[in-house]
């Protein structure tokens, strides 16, 4: 499928309330409003497709960005490649929901997410506390070291309310995924999510809201799901 046709294919499953919502999370224009299920038909033609993705990427389309994520190749795609793309990442959706999931597929995600959280720059860093809850919410626990995760449980519980709104919630969801996820720091997360608190995050042109991860865990736990793993990060 060429780039004509899927951009054309995309524009047509816009939805003006769904354009309103990613608007208000902040996407600017150009933005069609595509509900991420109505791609799917698309991406089962496509499957892979690196250089079309790479084309979708640069277009700076809301949609046909997200879209680029969804048939990218990451076991292709350089550490240049993502920092190119974090570099035209521009708000969390991007961030978080496209760069950092497909950097979850490569072998070196830890690397580059470990540089992102330490970059001072907010997206970067947002996108470095995502990847780390991607690859946990999917990759066995031997996969990580125990002591390193554990300091960066440390760095959260004493940097988050500090930090910018993005990264706030990528923390509270690191803390809720080292918690639910890997079982060997499930007490710590326990405990960090407890000494957090209550954490004031404000995304797009949202009004501020209350989040309270220890509730979010242990609404998961009664459902019994410790120790969960995804069979795919990108679904």
């Amino acid at each position: 499928m060429e780039f004509e046709t899927v951009m054309q294919e995309l524009e047509a499953l816009g939805k003006e309330r769904t354009k309103k919502l990613y608007m208000g999370n902040g996407a600017n224009e150009p933005v069609f409003g595509v509900a991420t299920g109505a791609m799917k038909p698309i991406a089962r033609k496509i499957k892979k497709n690196q250089p079309l993705a790479e084309e979708l990427y640069a277009t700076g389309n809301y949609d046909a960005m997200y879209f680029a994520g969804v048939i990218c190749d990451p076991d292709i795609m350089t550490e240049e490649d993502f920092e190119r793309w974090i570099d035209a990442a521009y708000f969390f959706m991007l961030s978080d929901y496209v760069v950092a999931v497909s950097l979850a597929e490569t072998d070196f995600a830890q690397a580059v997410a470990d540089k992102w959280i330490q970059s001072g720059e907010e997206l970067r860093m947002s996108a470095g506390w995502s990847c780390y809850c991607w690859l946990l919410g999917n990759r066995q626990d031997f996969e990580f070291s125990e002591s390193k995760l554990a300091s960066m449980l440390d760095q959260v519980k004493n940097t988050i309310h500090q930090s910018p709104d993005t990264v706030k919630s990528a923390m509270n969801n690191f803390i809720y995924t080292v918690a639910i996820s890997y079982v060997p720091l499930h007490e710590k997360a326990v405990e960090t999510a407890k000494e957090v608190g209550l954490v004031e995050i404000k995304k797009g042109k949202k009004k501020s809201t209350m989040s309270n991860v220890s509730e979010r865990i242990q609404k998961d736990l009664d459902r019994g799901i410790l120790g969960f793993k995804r069979k795919y990060v990108r679904c």
